[in-house]
């Protein structure tokens, strides 16, 4: 039995103890109530140390929790941080992203139009030069038409 039984057993004994007349007193036995007394004594020192080194064993286990919670916070707020801070790099990542597509259909519109201009205008150059072509080939027939006819009077004439 442990200290608090044993006086709990000797404040049980005089409870129950038979009440003395017109009094607050009691009759107890004094050998059983002294010996559970002498017991708790007896108990004391041991229950005492066992209680001081459960005490001490709880303020070593409460601080090493306070150490591994202030351990788990310092990684939460680090993990946090880091979050915050991959998401501000996407978020930089993605506008620096679109800022070079957008440089790189600009660029591209402008090579098309300047590609569709040089186009054009080889195109113009190679028309007034078919034109000209032409402009010789009616000629030329021309010419052989007349000088067939020219042939053909010479030859009537002849």
């Amino acid at each position: 039995m442990t200290v608090v039984e044993r006086i709990q057993s000797a404040i049980t004994t005089v409870e129950d103890a038979r009440g003395v007349p017109l009094s607050a007193s009691c009759v107890v036995h004094r050998g059983e109530l002294l010996e559970v007394l002498d017991q708790a004594r007896a108990a004391f020192p041991t229950d005492l140390a066992h209680a001081q080194e459960i005490i001490s064993t709880r303020e070593s286990i409460l601080e090493e929790a306070r150490l591994t919670a202030d351990q788990l916070i310092v990684h939460a707020r680090e993990e946090v941080a880091e979050m915050v801070e991959q998401t501000e790099i996407v978020a930089a990542a993605r506008l620096e992203a679109r800022r070079i597509l957008d440089e790189v259909e600009d660029e591209a519109r402008k090579e098309r139009e300047e590609i569709e201009a040089y186009i054009d205008s080889r195109l113009a150059t190679l028309e007034v030069i078919l034109n000209k072509t032409l402009d010789v080939v009616q000629r030329g027939r021309e010419k052989l038409q007349g000088a067939q006819e020219k042939d053909a009077l010479s030859e009537l004439a002849d």
